[in-house]
């Protein structure tokens, strides 16, 4: 049987999916690159900010503990986001026209988190990172191609949307 070569959406998706291993946190780990020109500008994952101690250091989540939703009550969270993290590793002369690719998994299960998404702060950071298309994992094949300038025109922090 011929090898099917991977095509370079989900090459990019491999390589942010190995970043997230990385990550802290006890609920979702995310991983994200920053692509442009083919060449990967930087790498994120989602954890505490450095020299704070991670939610898996310390076994607990508070946002678990209060059962705070999906998308909803971030400032509570310890971690700075992947998206953030990777934003902060590059200079934004390098991000303007880039991609970003986003892949979550659930901890419990390990598996995709389902309708992935930025969340409105990231969001904000992608805009102004200069940042075009955001490419973001559904399963070991599928993902969905977000165009930037949809989240600027269809601004959701204008209809009280929570979450993603």
């Amino acid at each position: 049987m011929e090898n099917e070569r991977r095509d370079k959406h989900n090459y990019y998706l491999d390589i942010a999916e190995m970043v997230l291993e990385r990550g802290t946190c006890l609920r979702r780990k995310y991983g994200a690159i920053i692509v442009k020109n083919d060449q990967i500008i930087s790498t994120g994952y989602a954890g505490a900010p450095r020299g704070r101690k991670n939610c898996s250091d310390l076994g607990w989540c508070r946002r678990e503990k209060l059962n705070v939703p999906r998308g909803e009550r971030y400032e509570l969270c310890r971690s700075v986001h992947a998206e953030a993290n990777a934003i902060i590793s590059a200079a934004r002369e390098n991000m303007i026209g880039a991609t970003l690719y986003l892949v979550g998994k659930n901890v419990s299960d390990d598996q995709y988190v389902q309708n992935a998404n930025s969340c409105s702060m990231c969001k904000r950071l992608i805009i102004n990172a200069g940042i075009d298309t955001v490419v973001i994992r559904d399963d070991r094949r599928k993902f969905r191609i977000v165009n930037v300038n949809d989240w600027i025109y269809n601004d959701d922090s204008l209809d009280d949307t929570l979450g993603y």
